[in-house]
């Protein structure tokens, strides 16, 4: 899937959570000075700011395949080998990395066991391919609220708990069926504090994900509904929302 939005979009909805992954999935995957990383899928560059920090721009390609995600993390990150291009057909050679990370991609991935399959293989031999996505299938997700919401209205509202990885054990499920080695999973979580409920239901107006997407499709009338259903189900404000990640970690 490829996010259509801006990228100021995209962090108003999710950054705010996403780039308190991105140091703690980076301690998974032994990230240290000295070596050269590949972040794939990097969107506008949350995990992307987080390795640059620890190995310096030169030591830092990152791949996405949104334009609008390729061009602000270009413009966000001078010296970085910025690419357009989908995790199942990443542009570089074998053995290129010390590691390859995937910050909260693999469930949108077209074919997750050949992107896994692709970071594995541009990882050098011993190096550390690791991987975060939302407990979307235990409902601990930022967006979980948003589906329970649109579900109870609609029955027929899938949501993204199926999608890869989603649930406990899959994505290291995932990982091994791409021949990594010795799979460890963890939980990662992110806290976001919110003064009004407005401030938590804004970013779902934006068009971006599929939740986004779903909330741009609905009625007038019926966003007004999962709206006032969301407000029932969350804290009265200001209230802290916690959201909890899958990370993985796998060697090539």
């Amino acid at each position: 899937m490829t996010f259509n939005v801006a990228a100021d979009a995209y962090d108003r909805f999710m950054g705010q959570y996403s780039s308190q992954l991105s140091a703690p999935l980076a301690d998974l995957a032994d990230i240290e000075a000295g070596q050269r990383v590949i972040d794939v899928g990097c969107g506008p560059g949350a995990l992307t700011t987080e390795l640059v920090q620890r190995l310096g721009a030169n030591a830092v390609a990152a791949v996405d395949p949104s334009e609008q995600f390729v061009d602000a993390a270009r413009e966000r990150h001078p010296g970085v080998d910025v690419r357009l291009a989908s995790a199942e057909d990443l542009p570089f050679g074998d053995d290129e990395s010390d590691a390859a990370l995937a910050q909260l991609v693999v469930h949108f991935m077209a074919d997750p066991v050949a992107g896994l399959a692709e970071m594995r293989r541009v990882t050098r031999p011993g190096g550390v391919v690791a991987a975060s996505v939302w407990d979307v299938g235990g409902g601990r997700a930022p967006i979980s609220p948003y589906w329970k919401a649109a579900r109870e209205l609609n029955p027929n509202v899938t949501g993204e708990s199926e999608r890869a990885g989603a649930r406990e054990g899959h994505l290291a499920e995932l990982f091994e069926s791409a021949g990594l080695r010795e799979v460890e999973q963890a939980e990662l979580s992110a806290t976001t504090d919110y003064d009004t409920f407005e401030e938590w239901w804004y970013p779902y107006t934006l068009g971006v994900g599929p939740a986004g997407a779903h909330a741009q499709s609905l009625q007038p009338e019926q966003l007004a509904e999962v709206r006032e259903r969301c407000r029932q189900l969350l804290p009265e404000p200001p209230f802290a929302f916690t959201a909890y990640a899958w990370a993985v970690r796998g060697l090539a």
